[in-house]
């Protein structure tokens, strides 16, 4: 069976068939969509599968074959009764009349009835004809883009957040992430998209042996559940995010009995401390384990751990602080991002130009100024003499906004290159989101692993007048020179510290052995 090509990892330059495609309306107005060949459910529109937006309609047929990033115009579609008939629709009945009255007649004619018993038939599609306006961009599936336009079922994971998280969590193509509280499912697509190394099937057929990166999600809430695992089904990441219905509060994040073998952990929980004491590699304290059954520990132990917690509440970042000194976390660091929009445009000024978007509607230069003056009272004075309004300067104006002014105002003048540059902010900044608490578990270091270490490592300390030619030499600086000089002067104090108390001892007044030479 030929693996699914996930468009999220390798949309290729086209929108094809079966597909999911990003519609881009404007900045923040996308609409997820996968493409139809045909109109499986029957809509009823001649033009086939339709998606119908503010901006116009847009047939599917017309979306297929275009290379990302493509304007897409509207087509002319009936939206209306005439151009639509949904399947099983039923004719509309007569309203019921009551028995004693005379002219009473059947409820359906028979034209509409044998219309009812006749099964809907698939329409020929006709061709989709271009509209006079709007239009749409089509843009690939990416993580970024899923965030702005997905279903919301839980507060969102934003792209400035999880883009610094993954960066803090050390998420690479290979390595294997912990997420419980999938959610809406921001953060499983981008962590995917980050540790993908390629599909096990792939590993088959390669002589280099590698890593194959995968999220371990977990989810408490059924339903969430159940829409979050047919969205990875119908993305084709099934074999690189596994999601698995649980409470890890609870019940802990082992899979089946096995460990992820974590390196990397996102909580986005209510009561992340809950969940810490299972993210541990020794067995918690109130826990007994049989001999027969070793604890297992779903976190790597052959690195060191990276976790962040997302909390709204500072009291909840409090309580996680204080669980994640008793377990043995350390480097714990509390972070919060604001995001802010600068939004970047030329100030033109003008009044031959008319009215458009940025610019404004004062005279350009004296000479403007002046014409339009005399334009003004020329048409003050004639009015009051004829009591007729001058139409033909209008007419001989036209209108500075039609799609010819602008096509000539942008190809031959330039006007997007006049005025000045400027740039300003949003004028709503984004709010607080949550608190980002980051936090590192050290690799388990025995007694046994620091003397062979020792043993394979030798490290040599040397004088400053000596030459660092030696072999097996390390070459200190000043101040770590001074420190190992302290640590010498401590050892050696502790080594002669019995000597000392042994000659306190024979001290005039006090009766002792004198174990003096």
């Amino acid at each position: 069976m030929a693996q699914k090509t996930s468009p999220f990892l390798f949309p290729g330059p086209v929108a094809t068939a079966e597909s999911l495609s990003i519609l881009h309306l404007k900045r923040d107005l996308q609409i997820p969509t996968i493409l139809k060949a045909r109109d499986e459910d029957d809509d009823g529109y001649s033009e086939g599968k339709v998606v119908n937006t503010r901006f116009g309609s847009f047939p599917h047929s017309t979306l297929i074959g275009l290379p990302w990033g493509s304007q897409v115009r509207a087509s002319k579609v009936d939206t209306g009764s005439r151009g639509r008939r949904g399947k099983g629709q039923e004719k509309k009945r007569k309203r019921e009349e009551p028995e004693s009255a005379p002219n009473k007649g059947p409820k359906l004619e028979e034209e509409d009835a044998e219309d009812i018993n006749t099964p809907n038939t698939t329409r020929g599609e006709k061709e989709a004809v271009t509209a006079s306006s709007g239009f749409i961009h089509i843009l690939p599936p990416t993580p970024e883009n899923w965030t702005s336009s997905l279903p919301h079922r839980t507060q969102v994971v934003y792209t400035p957040d999880y883009s610094y998280i993954l960066h803090r969590l050390r998420a690479r193509p290979g390595a294997s992430i912990i997420e419980a509280g999938a959610g809406s499912g921001s953060f499983t697509h981008a962590s995917a998209r980050a540790v993908y190394s390629g599909y096990p099937e792939d590993v088959e057929f390669t002589t280099k042996r590698r890593k194959i990166g995968k999220v371990w999600s977990f989810e408490f809430h059924e339903q969430r559940h159940e829409k979050l695992e047919k969205e990875i089904q119908d993305h084709g990441l099934e074999d690189i995010v596994q999601i698995t219905h649980r409470d890890v509060c609870e019940e802990g994040f082992l899979v089946n009995g096995e460990s992820p073998n974590a390196e990397a952990v996102f909580l986005d929980l209510p009561a992340p401390w809950l969940a810490l004491p299972h993210l541990s590699r020794s067995p918690p304290p109130k826990t007994e384990t049989n001999g027969s059954t070793p604890c297992i520990s779903p976190l790597s132990p052959n690195a060191p751990v990276q976790i962040c917690t997302f909390s709204p509440c500072i009291e909840q970042v409090q309580r996680t602080v204080s669980v994640m000194r008793n377990l043995g976390w350390v480097d714990i660091e509390m972070v919060e991002l604001s995001q802010k929009r600068f939004e970047i445009r030329r100030e033109r000024i003008g009044i031959d130009n008319g009215a458009q978007k940025g610019l404004q509607s004062v005279p350009a230069s004296v000479e403007e100024s002046v014409a339009r003056l005399k334009e003004v009272e020329g048409t003050f004075k004639a009015f009051h003499e004829s009591g007729d309004k001058l139409e033909a300067s209008k007419k001989d104006k036209g209108n500075p906004n039609n799609r010819d002014r602008i096509i000539e105002s942008l190809v031959e003048k330039k006007v997007y290159k006049e005025g000045r540059l400027v740039h300003r902010t949003e004028p709503e900044v984004k709010t607080h989101t949550s608190y980002l608490v980051f936090a590192v578990l050290p690799q388990e270091w025995t007694a046994e692993d620091e003397a062979k270490a020792r043993e394979k490592w030798e490290v040599l300390i040397r004088n400053e007048d000596e030459k660092a030619g030696g072999e097996g030499e390390v070459v200190m600086s000043k101040r770590q020179m001074k420190k190992a000089a302290r640590q010498a002067q401590k050892e050696k104090a502790v080594e002669s510290r019995p000597e000392k108390a042994i000659e306190a001892e024979d001290t005039p007044g006090v009766d002792s052995m004198d174990v003096k030479d």
